[in-house]
């Protein structure tokens, strides 16, 4: 199951778009059903629409890398009832050059049924406004074959290939670059010089046999297909296109860049306290006092001062700070610079800011008082800015009191999606979400969410009914978003804080989510520059009954995991594997792989085995899906660090599931005030 925000489509303000006419019907990078050695902008996200006589299909594209792009596609059936799910990489082998074209080899429906199965090697070489390519393939794309498969000679296996379709799931390596004869495709764009227009021709060899389920045969009456695609749009492309000298299709394409950087927000205007008379000021505030005119002006410009003191010789001032509004650290960072600069006595030289993110206190950085050094170049600055431990004060001269006896509340307007189920392609509620906080202490809070339904279409889903064979831990979500389409989401009591700057914990207890009750807690170990991290979590859970009231069904499990992490160099890019026990009891793990960009994007995937066997898990064999989590500065016009976060799956089964939320988590909380990711904002970091 899916949560979505109804505000955010593809207008996040702040993430440029970045246009493209070169996606093909299958959502990858190509000519209309043909895939080409090109790739996108590094970064780049993508969903593509396509339909024809033959199929409807949906795709996500994401530049994972520079050489590597990855698509999930979901496509129906016209002629018979059948969704298909899988997913298709292409990887660049080596870059076009002055003689040399650029290749790229790729796998068509790696982790599907192998419907679409067909693995690739392609050449493309621009040739003026031409740009041509070449492939060879195996498998679908190779129709009928036109040569003996070479790689036959090399092994007895990659001379036949199964043309037997199951329920998807698994990899199919024993059918990678297989078969008794291998085939060609190819083809060719062309870019108008003066309109945001591209021609393409290809040549496909595709029989399109699994079409022949339906109550047609489907026999291609030509291998040719052409089309144009326009630029409607920076990002937004059509492409209208004749295939086969059958069928008409019609493509639509919308794609941003996740790396795009934000501009600094710009400071909220007001007059400082310092210029403000007296009694102008809350009567809690002594102007005479630096702590006080600081603390005044940092709320009012969206952020948060948690405790300071000065060293015994006055030269050096120590901050614990607080982000509530700024998309990126670096820039809550540089405010706090600033404002301290404004307010902080004359004999003051160096700013230590504790950054505290959710409770938590991962690094402090340490910044020369720039109006000490009005001499230097802010490239001097930044290079005398260090980042350190995040130790916490132990007896600070100066705290905020925050207040602790009063409800926050939030009102939104939110959805729910159930997608890619074979038989309900897209289920949908949209509900109003009631949000309540209650602050017991700066680490300890009452959290709760109501959802009050507006319309939903669960009632009409054919899956009401689990088929598992598994004890159904998720399978009966359609059960909770029918007899509980309005009620109880979340309420629980939870605290966060950080025992030094390597050991950081969570505990929590009510109810968590859902279709879950409990109690449990989280430790994280991650020392400072370190690039590996350890951590625990265990949580006693009981299945809630389905109208979401406070009532629970008999199952209950202990669940728990032992998590360790990488924050990679490369890309941006985190691996985190968990082992344990899962909701279903069953024993595995998981392998996380999130990406993360100095925006707030995440995009990420996950994959979960665990000692249940394929069969009896059902349909997909395996847990897998996506992670996004997509910054929403802008999309109200204020600046904020709200952010829409979900896990897709395509299909929801119950082995290797777990809380949602409540296993794993600190690491990823705790990434935007890591050592490299501050590390990395350099010059940001200052006013």
């Amino acid at each position: 199951m899916n949560k979505k925000n109804l505000g955010f489509v593809f207008c996040v303000v702040g993430v440029s778009f970045t246009a493209d006419l070169a996606a093909s019907d299958y959502g990858t990078t190509g000519l209309i059903d043909t895939p080409t050695a090109r790739m996108q902008q590094d970064g780049v996200f993508a969903v593509t629409g396509a339909w024809d006589g033959l199929h409807k299909s949906y795709m996500f594209t994401y530049q994972a890398t520079p050489w590597l792009e990855g698509t999930f596609r979901y496509t129906g059936f016209n002629d018979f009832f059948y969704w298909d799910r899988n997913y298709e990489v292409k990887a660049l082998l080596w870059q076009e050059q002055y003689l040399l074209p650029q290749v790229a080899v790729g796998i068509r429906d790696a982790v599907g049924t192998g419907v679409f199965g067909s693995e690739y090697l392609v050449a493309s070489k621009t040739i003026g406004r031409w740009d041509a390519t070449l492939g060879v393939a195996w498998g679908r794309l190779a129709g009928d074959g036109v040569v003996s498969n070479p790689l036959g000679s090399v092994m007895d296996r990659f001379k036949e290939r199964t043309s037997d379709t199951g329920v998807g799931g698994e990899l199919s390596f024993g059918d990678f670059f297989s078969g008794p004869d291998i085939g060609f495709f190819g083809g060719a764009s062309y870019d108008f010089e003066n309109w945001p227009l591209r021609a393409i021709i290809e040549y496909n060899a595709d029989n399109y046999d699994f079409n022949n389920r339906g109550s047609r045969e489907y026999v291609p009456s030509s291998p040719i297909s052409y089309g144009v695609s326009w630029e409607a749009l920076p990002g937004i492309t059509l492409t209208l296109s004749h295939q086969h000298g059958d069928e008409v299709g019609l493509a639509f394409r919308a794609a941003l860049d996740t790396k795009a950087v934000p501009e600094r927000p710009t400071p909220p205007v007001f007059v400082s306290s310092l210029d403000l008379p007296v009694n102008a000021l809350p009567s809690q505030i002594r102007k005479t006092h630096w702590y006080d005119t600081l603390l005044y002006d940092v709320e009012r410009s969206g952020l948060l001062l948690v405790n300071g003191q000065l060293s015994e010789d006055g030269r050096q001032a120590q901050l614990t700070v607080g982000n509530a509004s700024y998309p990126l650290w670096a820039d809550a960072v540089a405010r706090h610079v600033a404002l301290a600069d404004l307010h902080l006595p004359p004999s003051v030289q160096t700013l230590h800011l504790v950054l505290e993110d959710g409770g938590h206190r991962l690094s402090k950085v340490v910044v020369p008082r720039p109006s000490a050094m009005k001499d230097s170049s802010k490239d001097t600055l930044a290079r005398r800015v260090r980042i350190l431990p995040g130790d916490t004060l132990g007896t600070p001269s100066n705290q905020t009191d925050f207040t602790t006896n009063k409800v926050h509340f939030t009102v939104d307007l939110n959805n729910r999606l159930q997608l890619f189920d074979p038989d309900d392609p897209a289920r949908y509620q949209v509900y109003v979400d009631i949000g309540a906080e209650y602050a017991l202490t700066n680490h300890w809070a009452i959290k709760a969410k109501y959802g009050v339904d507006i319309t939903n279409n669960f009632d009409e889903s054919n899956r009401k009914n689990s088929d598992s064979v598994l004890p159904r831990v998720r399978s009966d979500i359609v059960r909770y978003l029918t007899e509980g389409e309005t009620g109880l989401d979340m309420l629980m009591v939870e605290g966060r804080d950080s025992i030094n700057s390597r050991m950081h914990y969570r505990v929590f207890g009510g109810v968590l989510e859902e279709m879950y009750s409990g109690v449990g807690g989280e430790l994280l170990y991650w020392p400072h520059q370190s690039r590996l991290a350890a951590g625990v979590s265990l949580a006693y859970a009981k299945q809630r009954d389905y109208d979401k009231s406070f009532k629970h069904l008999d199952y209950q499990v202990l669940t728990g995991f032992v998590s360790a992490y990488w924050a990679s160099p490369f890309y941006n890019a985190d691996v985190a594997i968990h082992a344990g026990r899962y909701l279903a009891k069953d024993l595995g793990a998981t392998l996380e792989v999130r990406r993360t960009f100095e925006n707030g994007w995440q995009i990420g995937v996950w994959a979960t085995l665990t000692d249940v066997p394929f069969d009896e898990f059902g349909e997909g064999s395996f847990d897998k899906g996506f992670y996004f989590k997509i910054p929403l500065d802008g999309l109200f016009g204020r600046s904020t660090r709200g952010a829409y976060s979900t896990r897709m799956r395509p299909i929801q089964r119950d082995g290797g599931q777990r809380l949602e939320n409540h296993s794993g988590n600190l690491f990823w909380d705790q990434r935007e005030v890591r050592y490299d990711a501050l590390l990395n904002a350099g010059e940001r970091l200052l006013p």
